[in-house]
């Protein structure tokens, strides 16, 4: 079931939400819980039921190794619960990838079909990781089954995250909370973002870039323009796609009046790649820290090291995304990414510290938006073949081309497309003009434009707006007949394509 959806939509939530808040309110806390964890399970089972066995035994197994550890505090015992997790993940995702890639290499004539992947395994597995850990650093244990089973399953982080901390959560479902008309007003204005987000701009973005990536891992010649667009075209699908999904998470969650923790602010206003990733899936982020980077030995054993754990750490973050040489090589570049970003930081810092920086952010912003992009051929190209298509297009190695219609329109410039060797296409000048328009459209929107969190700062629990960035935003949401009238239109339009519904780019992962 997709958020998306007209079932989610107009049957599943408000079901869901009415029966919660009428069974806390006039029953018990614990009866609430155990509709949510019903509500959680029924969510995931309508995608494939089969997989609801699969869930079901990872989260009892995790749960009585954490009481064994928690209990009998033995190191063997975190090293099984870690390693019965990385090979649930490994069989159902990497299994495939990694027996193929041997018998290519080796030459023997081994095949595997890869296995369908279950829905939401790399985030629900990650989660329990971080939880066993966490009991074996003493932090925190569970002692009730049926409230580790919603820690797990709890469906508006269920399926794409946000990867969250037990202690982040269970405080709250076991609180007795008043759930105010504002507050439903707030979680519901913030759903409706995002789900604007996704089915009007994200979808409406993928029929250009969709297309163009095709094409590249079909071997067709791409031109300079057709390349660039396809590119920027993914490059603000992904980001409203996932933006979209964690504002609408953050605003179901507070429908039931919870806190989620941040996971996306404006990734794309970041000055250098560590600021990039400290906006963009933020929760993954926080688990690559604090369960593999800090482990790995950090930065505290030399800049060698510190830089071999990066890339550690930035290709594992890769191959969490997908059982794919285009994702190794995506975590890689972003490893090589955050070594380079270190080392000039580590650079300025010492010989160039008079230098203002305000006089590069211009430039500084260009070179992380651009490396950015690169790494997103990378992740979003079916193959290596596919990507080094686009980047070589990209790199005008392969022509430059414009609509012949345009080049009329555009006669003055002659004399520039001479020198660029610029030459003339026939037809397709209406999607080179809608593509641009888009991208140009989106882009502004993801520079210029204040974020939900910046828009909702001031009606945020702490829980979620405490790590939120230039907070100080002018525009701020009130309960007004003119942001309701927004919201609804928002709204309207955005359940006005449910007749195309697609899945999130992230449910793949």
């Amino acid at each position: 079931m997709l958020f998306n959806s007209a079932e989610f939509l107009f049957l599943f939530l408000p079901l869901t939400l009415i029966l919660y808040h009428l069974l806390r309110t006039h029953l018990s806390v614990k009866s609430g819980l155990f509709l949510l964890i019903i509500a959680s399970l029924f969510f995931y089972a309508w995608w494939k039921p089969v997989y609801l066995l699969l869930l079901g035994a990872s989260v009892i197994c995790n749960f009585y190794i954490a009481k064994a550890i928690y209990l009998y505090r033995k190191t063997w015992l975190i090293t099984v619960g870690v390693s019965l997790n990385l090979m649930t993940i490994g069989y159902y995702k990497y299994s495939a990838f990694f027996v193929n890639n041997i018998a290519a290499f080796t030459g023997y004539e081994w095949q595997l079909e890869q296995v369908l992947l279950p829905l939401a395994i790399s985030f629900f597995t990650f989660q329990q990781i971080a939880y066993l850990v966490d009991v074996h650093r003493h932090q925190v244990i569970e002692h009730s089954f049926s409230n580790y089973l919603l820690f797990v399953c709890f469906f508006p982080q269920l399926i794409a995250g946000p990867i969250v901390h037990h202690s982040e959560m269970m405080p709250q479902f076991r609180q007795r909370l008043q759930l105010s008309a504002r507050h439903f007003a707030v979680g519901f204005s913030i759903f409706t973002i995002g789900l604007f987000k996704k089915t009007v701009l994200a979808d409406g973005i993928a029929v250009y870039a969709n297309p163009i990536f095709n094409q590249a891992d079909s071997g067709i010649t791409l031109d300079f323009f057709t390349a660039w667009g396809g590119a920027f075209a993914y490059t603000f699908q992904l980001y409203f796609d996932f933006s979209g999904y964690s504002d609408m998470a953050i605003g179901l969650a507070l429908l039931f009046g919870i806190a989620l923790p941040l996971n996306f602010n404006s990734p794309y206003k970041a000055l250098n790649i560590v600021d990039f990733w400290r906006r963009w899936h933020i929760t993954l982020s926080r688990f690559l820290r604090d369960y593999l980077y800090i482990s790995l030995g950090g930065n505290r054993l030399g800049f060698v090291r510190r830089y071999s754990n990066l890339i550690i750490t930035m290709v594992l973050g890769g191959l969490w995304h997908g059982a794919g040489w285009n994702f190794l090589i995506w975590g890689a570049l972003h490893g090589s990414y955050l070594v380079v970003n270190n080392s000039y930081s580590h650079f300025h810092n010492k010989y160039l510290s008079f230098i203002k920086e305000r006089w590069f952010k211009p430039v500084a912003w260009f070179i992380t938006f651009l490396a950015v992009v690169v790494g997103w051929v990378f992740f979003r190209a079916q193959s290596i073949d596919g990507a080094l298509n686009m980047l070589t297009a990209m790199a005008a190695l392969q022509g430059i081309s414009l609509p012949a219609g345009l080049m009329t329109q555009l006669e003055f410039l002659t004399p520039i497309f001479e020198q660029l060797h610029v030459t003339s296409s026939l037809g397709g000048g209406l999607v080179f003009v809608k593509t641009w328009f888009w991208i140009i459209a989106l882009m502004a929107l993801s520079l210029l434009a204040p974020n939900v969190l910046q828009l909702f700062y001031n009606q945020l629990p702490e829980q979620t707006r405490k790590n939120v960035k230039n907070a100080n935003c002018t525009i701020q949401w009130q309960a007004t007949t003119i942001w309701a009238l927004f919201i609804s239109v928002l709204f309207i339009l955005a359940i006005s394509t449910l007749g195309r519904v697609s899945e999130f780019l992230y449910f793949n992962f």
